[in-house]
């Protein structure tokens, strides 16, 4: 009876085995590639196939096939040759319509509700002989990969300012100057604020989040009560105004809290404002079409102010306070300073605003508050 040959690899000169061993050493590179050459080089150490299963945690069937490869075709064989893994289930055009529909409403298509959900959504493409069949979760990956997510629906506001293109085009001029991508000229300013107000700042418990022990089946008993904020209140305290401006130049915020926001107290803060750089130095700043703001045939303190001071007043276009980069540090102030709090005082809750202007001011960098500021603008 003739006895089968025993599997071995061909035999291997110095140079291949010395390419073995970069192959196993580096370690790099496929993991495949890796343990198919470990196991051409264990068998050109003699070791029979069955051991090499062993040592390799696999099977003989699988070394045997791999040395056969190797044999056959050479190094070429260590190199898996993937196929590019399983087809799209759905074609692009499939795809794109599947895209085009759920951005739709479904009152558009002569149904009763008002909002697409999975369920709603799988069974109209199937209906309507857009797919064949999608399951819930099919329908949900192929929308994240075209980008699409349930979101909640926003506000949006026309603005019907008829200067609107020249006053968008002047604040984005500015911010340009401010960002370094135009080199302002002669009669242009050369530093940039954003100003607004802020408020009306209340006496009332603010609703924000706090890290407390757990509740419910896993709370322990012996632990102390949540801290909790009221219900029911009075705000009798009156309320106070937050002037602020934001340079955008230096990256720093300003700010003075007023009982009232009049045009007087608009005017004191510009003047503030006019103090942080010499005279000789022309401002400009950016604000709203707030009434205060404004010079009017019976008021012009505010454009007789800005002449004399070397200050110009940049309008955003009506409704469209989105333009004021202000907006967004508004935001990082409320989420840090206001988010949670119940102060008893208007002195407490000033402190407070400004002991945080303050550590803004010196942490301009901080990760968490770019990221507040970078959500806001966003949004």
């Amino acid at each position: 009876m003739r006895v089968a040959e025993r599997v071995r690899v061909r035999e291997i000169d110095e140079d291949e085995g010395a390419k073995l061993l970069r192959i196993i050493r580096r370690g790099s590179g496929s993991v495949v590639t890796w343990r198919r050459a470990r196991t051409v080089l264990l068998s050109a150490q003699c070791m029979p196939v069955v051991r090499i299963a062993e040592v390799t945690f696999t099977s003989a069937d699988r070394v045997r096939d791999e040395i056969h490869d190797f044999n056959a075709d050479g190094f070429a064989s260590l190199y898996p040759k993937y196929a590019g893994g399983r087809p799209k289930t759905f074609t692009l055009p499939e795809r794109r319509e599947i895209k085009k529909i759920a951005k739709s409403k479904p009152t558009e298509h002569d149904l009763p509700f008002s909002t697409w959900s999975l369920t709603k959504l799988a069974d109209f493409l199937v209906a309507e002989g857009v797919v064949d069949d999608i399951s819930h979760e099919g329908l949900r990956i192929l929308l994240r990969e075209e980008g699409v997510s349930f979101q909640r629906l926003k506000t949006w506001k026309t603005s019907r300012d008829p200067d609107y293109a020249a006053k968008k085009a002047r604040v984005e001029h500015l911010y340009a100057i401010a960002d370094g991508e135009v080199i302002p000229e002669e009669d242009e300013p050369e530093v940039i604020f954003c100003m607004d107000e802020f408020g009306p700042l209340n006496l009332m418990p603010h609703p924000g989040r706090q890290w407390a022990e757990r509740g419910g089946k896993h709370k322990d008993p012996d632990r102390q009560p949540r801290r909790r904020r009221r219900a029911t209140y009075n705000r009798y305290g009156g309320v106070r105004h937050l002037f602020a401006a934001y340079d955008l130049g230096k990256d720093k915020l300003y700010g003075h809290i007023k009982p009232v926001k009049r045009r007087t107290q608009f005017l004191e803060f510009c003047r503030y404002l006019r103090t942080l750089y010499p005279p000789t130095v022309r401002i400009a700043i950016v604000c709203d079409n707030f009434s205060p703001h404004l010079t009017t045939r019976k008021c012009r303190r505010v454009a007789d102010g800005a002449a004399s001071n070397n200050v110009e007043i940049a309008y955003t276009p009506t409704n469209s306070s989105r333009l004021n980069r202000i907006e967004a540090q508004f935001t990082a102030l409320r989420y840090f300073t206001l988010d949670g709090t119940d102060h008893a005082t208007h002195k407490a809750q000033a402190s407070m605003i400004r002991r945080y202007i303050i550590w803004r001011n010196r942490h301009a960098a901080d990760e968490h508050l770019r990221a507040v500021v970078a959500r806001a603008n966003a949004a």
